[in-house]
């Protein structure tokens, strides 16, 4: 039997139910965490002599086998079981008393699945939250790179998706690259919290036998030990944690997704995704589709929704365990999924894409600011200035001319005799810019070889 309770009952569980209840199609992909953690579990209990040197080599030598046959697909899933194990930590210990006999059975004394779960899921999210990191470094890597290819190409920056004041490209692109920065201390954040050790805790009120908790957190590469037994198994924390920051990824992943949609697109012409990054129109021939950016997309609403799923799954549990928290890690496994995988694969599209200047599409007005902050430098107060330049730009708007191309007379009528006509251009718009952070050459290559410099470190 399979099943690690049954003592008190009279009959076996309903087959219905079995299938209903057990987890192991989602928890299997914990079973190499779940015998590393039973490993120390087992050295814990040797320390605290209930096993024998004999009894933990059997159970170390087990362990051993079962992870060879996890590494090449054996086991959990070739195994012909006779019924369907409740989860993963069933079907360890089933395959443990297979090939160890009952000293297989002394293993669990100690721990209960509620404290070995969330050290299982713990052991797992460490890795996942470094590779997780790392595929965000990507985008980051992919971003500063093209920013430095187009350095010093000039694009229109929006707002309200209106064409508001000239940028570099490589400001634009940086923007998004210190959103995922944050990102990435958030994951490092959330990953310092979560680095305790839960097992030990057992069921909730901690264990009569003396296991030594501190030398298996040790072991087990924790820093500390979750010290509250209670709140060891009832925590939950780090998961909406974890995917929170997933979730915030995704929102960023998506914000760039989009912006490679519209600038692909033929009205805009930014942008250009490498074939090998687009898709066609089975009806259509000509179309040339950013799948990926779109699909990045639509996937942050994935990730969005588990967040809110693991909000509405602890809202109303008491302390401690209860059984709906078989359901926390399917999401949690997806968000993590789904967020490394865009996070891959937007880097590999960025690095494929090619950028151009915008098409013209009317009228330059993109200095009209700069043009009211001359005003103000020579005297006129602000809410004139502004007043004055759009005067300005609704006189160039009658007559079909951008401010590149208003005359010397109007330069005079406004209030810019002798002004250095270079800043009526997005290019001179970009150079007059004097605050730190801006779009300014200077303060571009400062902050791009800032971010090169943090890549590299």
């Amino acid at each position: 039997m399979t099943d690690l309770w049954g003592g008190r009952f009279t009959e076996g569980m309903d087959e219905t139910l079995r299938r209903f209840s057990s987890s192991l199609h989602v928890d299997c992909r914990l079973a190499k965490e779940d015998l590393i953690g039973s490993r120390a579990h087992a050295r814990a209990l040797m320390g605290a002599g209930i096993l024998d040197q004999d009894s933990f080599a059997a159970i170390d030598d087990a362990i051993s086998t079962i992870i060879e046959q996890v590494d090449d697909g054996s086991f959990p899933y070739g195994v012909a079981w006779e019924e369907i194990p409740e989860d993963i930590h069933s079907a360890v210990e089933a395959r443990l008393v297979e090939l160890c006999g009952e000293t297989g059975r002394r293993l669990h004394a100690g721990r209960s699945r509620n404290d070995q779960v969330v050290t299982d899921v713990m052991l797992w999210l460490k890795t996942a939250s470094v590779e997780l990191e790392a595929a965000v470094r990507s985008v980051q890597e992919a971003l500063v790179s093209k920013a430095e290819e187009y350095q010093s190409l000039v694009i229109p920056a929006y707002t309200h998706l209106q064409r508001a004041q000239p940028v570099l490209l490589a400001h634009h692109l940086l923007a998004h690259y210190e959103a995922l920065k944050r990102d990435v201390t958030r994951l490092v954040d959330a990953r310092n919290r979560a680095d305790r050790c839960p097992l030990g805790a057992a069921a909730l009120a901690g264990s009569s036998i003396p296991l030594d908790r501190e030398a298996t957190a040790r072991q087990l590469v924790f820093s500390r030990v979750a010290i509250n037994s209670m709140d060891a198994v009832a925590d939950r924390d780090w998961a909406i944690e974890f995917v929170g920051c997933c979730a915030l990824i995704m929102t960023h992943l998506s914000r760039l997704a989009e912006e490679l949609v519209l600038w692909s697109s033929q009205e805009f012409g930014l942008a250009k995704i490498a074939d090998r990054w687009t898709t066609g129109s089975s009806a259509m021939p000509h179309k040339r589709n950013p799948d990926v950016a779109e699909l990045v997309r639509g996937k942050a609403s994935r990730v969005h929704s588990g967040l809110q799923t693991l909000h509405s799954l602890l809202k109303g549990l008491p302390l401690t365990y209860n059984r709906d928290l078989q359901e926390d890690k399917e999401v949690l496994f997806d968000a993590t999924d789904t967020t490394t995988d865009c996070a891959r694969v937007l880097a590999s599209a960025l690095e494929q894409t090619a950028f151009f200047e915008l098409r013209s599409v009317g009228p330059d007005f993109s200095s009209a600011m700069d043009l009211a902050e001359e005003l103000v430098r020579r005297g006129v107060p602000f809410r004139r200035a502004h007043e004055s330049i759009g005067n300005l730009v609704r006189n160039c708007e009658n007559s079909c001319r951008g401010l590149p191309d208003v005359t010397d007379e109007e330069l005079i009528e406004f209030g810019l005799e002798g002004i250095d006509r270079a800043l009526l251009t997005p290019i001179g718009s970009i150079r007059a810019k004097k605050t730190l952070g801006s779009t300014a050459p200077d303060q571009v290559a400062s902050q791009l070889a800032a971010a090169r410099l943090e890549i590299s470190e």
